[in-house]
């Protein structure tokens, strides 16, 4: 598994280590600092160096490996050269099945990454599964946590448009199951929560279980552009989520399925369920001060 740490890797570790006939393997960038938090969470795992950019790290964090989950980390947008050689390689193993969590309508936008990343995948003939999720509830609570905290505002280029978020506990629940039942195997599988909201509609839900007014102001793609890297984020990560909110304002993220419901036997996490759950994250130094009474971790 690449990517243990994250909001999708750590409740599939917390999945996949509660079966027996499963060994879970983790290929981390930052090794000590993924280490240290999943050690304290898991106990023993084995844990091994990995770096998409340095191909010296692939022998040794691939060895003995028969299935690969991974996630593009955010911060690499050039496929051909940041993902290309890890593929190519991946090639020589005899690994039995690739997961790779890709996006909504990706199929449709041949600009965005994950589209580049599956068709390199599909070209080497690698046996693949594609999850496609919706974006992520856990944006609101990582990407735009700071606008939300010190202002009230929810500063996304999200348009008129409708957004399917999915919660990704519910992505890695998935994730669980295709990486441990045949079936799945060659599948490219949508995946969405269990309605289509606007940013208006994600403002008032969050308004009502936090008790804080929050506001939508709706920037233009391109301010909202400027002023995240103003603020810091990668150029190349600016872009690719200015492209993905792009898509958003086309249109592109409408669409709700029942997947999510098909595979697990449950219906998917809604909004307000995510918002309650992260309340104490969104309220910040309030909740850690003891006004969130509720909050559940």
């Amino acid at each position: 598994m690449i990517g243990g740490t994250g909001n999708i890797g750590l409740p599939l570790i917390a999945t996949l280590t509660q079966q027996a006939d499963v060994e879970v393997i983790v290929g981390a960038h930052h090794l000590a600092e993924a280490t240290t938090t999943l050690l304290a969470k898991f106990g023993y795992l084995d844990i091994r160096r990995f770096d998409f950019l340095d191909p010296s790290t692939f022998p040794g964090a691939l060895k003995g490996i028969d299935k690969i989950f991974f996630v593009r980390p955010p911060q690499l947008g050039k496929p051909k050269t940041d993902m290309w050689p890890f593929l190519t390689y991946v090639k020589t193993q005899n690994i039995q099945q690739v997961v790779f969590v890709s996006l909504l309508g990706v199929a449709k936008n041949p600009m965005t990454p994950h589209h580049k990343i599956e068709k390199m995948i599909e070209k080497l003939g690698l046996p693949y599964t594609f999850i496609r999720p919706s974006f992520f509830m856990q944006n609101l609570s990582s990407t735009h946590l700071a606008d939300i905290q010190q202002h009230h505002d929810l500063f996304i280029p999200g348009g008129h448009a409708q957004t399917s978020f999915i919660d990704t506990r519910d992505i890695s629940a998935v994730a669980a199951k295709v990486l441990t039942r045949a079936k799945y195997l060659g599948q490219k599988i949508d995946i969405t929560g269990p309605a289509a909201l606007t940013y208006t509609q994600v403002a008032a839900i969050l308004t009502r279980v936090l008790g804080e007014k929050i506001t939508y102001s709706q920037p233009g793609l391109l301010k909202f552009r400027r002023t995240m890297i103003h603020r810091g984020m990668p150029k190349a990560f600016a872009n690719v989520l200015t492209m993905l909110y792009f898509i958003t304002q086309m249109g592109n993220a409408t669409e709700v399925n029942d997947n999510v419901a098909a595979i697990l036997g449950r219906p998917p996490i809604d909004l307000a369920t995510f918002v309650q759950d992260y309340r104490g994250i969104f309220l910040g130094e309030k909740a850690r001060a003891g006004v969130d009474a509720d909050y559940k971790k």
